[in-house]
């Protein structure tokens, strides 16, 4: 009878719920990248891409942090809260409509 590792609650995994080699992950994304011919990538940007994304979306950065695994938000920040426009150009447009509130 096949064990299945339901404790380690993984995405993506063998068929028993053990992790998957990193190669073969790697392969795959390197794949998937070559059928829709798109740009040599390295895997992490997917992780890079996720985050920016959830804050664009007005995710709290304290849960990204969390998500993330980083052990601050300072970290979480200083890494991927500079690299959007539509983060900075939100921020802009929030502190435009708290000015004309208080005039």
């Amino acid at each position: 009878m096949l064990t299945y590792h339901h404790d380690l609650n993984l995405g993506l995994c063998r068929d028993d719920g053990s992790p998957l080699p990193k190669s073969t992950l790697f392969n795959a994304f390197k794949a998937c990248l070559e059928k829709i011919d798109g740009p040599k990538l390295p895997i992490h940007s997917t992780r890079h891409t996720h985050a920016v994304m959830m804050l664009e979306a007005g995710a709290d950065t304290k849960m990204v942090q969390e998500r993330l695994g980083h052990g601050s938000m300072q970290i979480t920040s200083d890494v991927y809260a500079h690299v959007s426009k539509r983060i900075e150009t939100r921020s802009i447009d929030k502190f435009d409509a708290y000015m004309r509130e208080i005039e």
